[in-house]
């Protein structure tokens, strides 16, 4: 392998690296319903005054006619 190429795979390897590292789920996942309380909790603690609305809760789950196959 010539020097050039030998750079070459190694910038390659570590932009691999680097785009790796960045994947991953950092903490929990919210739900739009608790994404949309926590922004109206925080807006109502900020005294800010356009206050979003308050969301509606979540419909319970009803079971599908194909979920027994699954």
């Amino acid at each position: 392998m010539t020097p050039h190429r030998k750079m070459v795979a190694l910038f390659a390897l570590v932009l691999a690296g680097l785009a790796l590292a960045g994947c991953g789920r950092k903490a929990p996942l919210d739900t739009p319903f608790q994404a949309a309380t926590e922004a109206r909790k925080q807006a109502i603690e900020d005294g800010d005054a356009n206050v979003p609305p308050e969301p509606k809760p979540p419909v319970s789950d009803k079971p599908f006619l194909l979920d027994p196959l699954i």
